[in-house]
């Protein structure tokens, strides 16, 4: 694992932030940015035993919590730093929070985005910045907008705006625990937040250490881009070599150097990074109250979070806003407790649902693919149909692989079952049709072709 361009500040990356850099961020920022809801979540609460609140950053003015960092840095950039323009690489909720703040200073931005930042996200960000603002498209990936970024940095001179590695970002994101705290009235007893960059993670924990010391903190990052457990891990910051970058808005190669500081200085440390489910009961509480856990989820249960939410509490949460609620489940938590899972951003392309419908099912057990092949003579698909499949079993996929034969030969199939306690005997009345049947295993370069 090597290092990669960063989005350095001129600001040293062991600079602490403190509740008062947060609390002054908080009046700073007040002006534009909205105290979001904290909801009282039923459902989750009934099903946890605890009071699950959700912190509602999907409600700000560009549907995440990045304006409060973006928002805190640019109001304390000197005339100067205004005036050579400002430049900034994001996922894309990084890149509304600047461009609102560039069309609101009247301050000129450049900001790059990967290939892969939904066409949403995009829009949002032309509509936020107007006239202010060139949006660039470039790189497979946030980190290879980020070395863009900075490269046009060295060659323009311009003010480069962090989305999380400066310890200006990371107190404006900390305003979240403020709020939190103030509308609770007091500190609840665990906040379960996501992980990308580390500048979210990283100002709230700052804020909730140094006020309130006894409430548990869970960071939660998608297992194809567990940057920060991989550099709790290493003990540094770590470039990764691969990552699904499925979860846009937390899809980072490398933790920012200040959030990791701020969390290894803090006492944060990694649960589990090989399997799921991913906290014990054990685990969990023998850490105790002011735990620090680290932790990662599945992007299949990422995308069942992210549905629960919409048909339930009407909740619009892209693949990174429902990483803590993603990952509840699996949180020990004792009967009673105050919980806050923060709802980080609702821009969510709709064109996706496609795409976070089938991984849901994929990750429910619901979904599975086979290759079959079907022997050379009449009938064969027909007995299929009626001696494999069960009555609740439907096929959502067929295609022959050899599309000049339409009855015989191997074909790809599609199954969604009634229920995932269905496959087992699926597979078994498969055996028993003497057809010759591949299942697809999830991971595999066929399986991720499909999905």
């Amino acid at each position: 694992m090597s290092s990669s361009p960063e989005l350095a500040s001129q600001h040293s990356s062991s600079v602490a932030v403190t509740a008062a850099d947060i609390d002054a961020a908080a009046v700073r920022i007040s002006s534009v940015v909205a105290a979001t809801p904290l909801q009282l979540c039923e459902r989750l609460s009934a099903e946890t035993g605890a009071k699950v609140y959700l912190k509602r950053e999907d409600l700000q003015i560009v549907r995440s919590y990045k304006i409060r960092g973006a928002y805190n840095l640019m109001d304390q950039l000197t005339d100067a730093e205004r005036a050579v323009g400002v430049v900034t690489a994001s996922a894309g909720n990084h890149a509304q929070g600047v461009a609102f703040a560039c069309r609101t200073m009247q301050v000129r931005g450049r900001i790059y985005v990967p290939a892969n930042t939904p066409k949403q996200k995009r829009d949002r960000i032309r509509v936020h910045g107007g006239e202010f603002v060139d949006l660039i498209v470039i790189g497979d990936t946030f980190d290879a907008a980020a070395a863009a970024a900075a490269e046009d940095v060295a060659r323009t001179g311009a003010t480069m705006v962090p989305p999380f590695d400066d310890p200006r970002t990371v107190a404006g994101q900390g305003t979240i625990a403020a709020e939190i705290v103030d509308q609770l009235g007091g500190a609840p007893d665990v906040v379960v937040m996501p992980v990308g960059g580390g500048g979210c993670i990283a100002g709230i924990s700052s804020y909730l250490r140094e006020r309130a010391p006894q409430t548990s903190l869970v960071g939660v990052e998608p297992s194809g881009a567990a940057s920060m457990t991989a550099a709790l891990i290493a003990g540094g910051p770590v470039t990764l070599a691969d990552i699904d970058p499925f979860v846009d808005g937390a899809a980072v190669r490398r933790i920012g150097d200040v959030p990791y500081a701020a969390l290894r200085s803090l006492g944060a440390s990694v649960v589990s990074h090989a399997s799921l489910p991913l906290l014990t009961a054990p685990v969990f509480e023998s850490a105790g109250p002011g735990a620090f856990l680290i932790t990662q989820i599945d992007e299949g249960a990422i995308c069942t979070a992210m549905l629960a939410l919409y048909q339930n509490e009407g909740v619009i949460a892209e693949p990174a806003g429902a990483l803590a609620v993603a990952a509840l489940e699996h949180l020990d938590i004792a009967p009673g407790s105050t919980v806050v899972c923060l709802v980080s951003g609702g821009n969510n392309d709709v064109s996706r649902y496609g795409e976070i419908l089938e991984r849901s099912l994929v990750h429910l057990g619901l979904k599975h693919y086979f290759l079959v092949d079907f022997p050379q003579e009449p009938g064969a698909l027909r007995r299929f149909l009626d001696e494999v499949l069960g009555p609740e079993d439907d096929i959502t996929l067929f295609e022959y692989v050899k599309r000049n034969n339409r009855e015989t030969g191997a074909a790809l199939v599609g199954v969604e079952l009634g229920s995932a306690t269905g496959l087992s005997p699926l597979l078994e009345r498969m055996r028993n049709s003497h057809l010759h049947v591949e299942q697809l295993e999830p991971g595999s370069p066929v399986y991720r072709y499909l999905t």
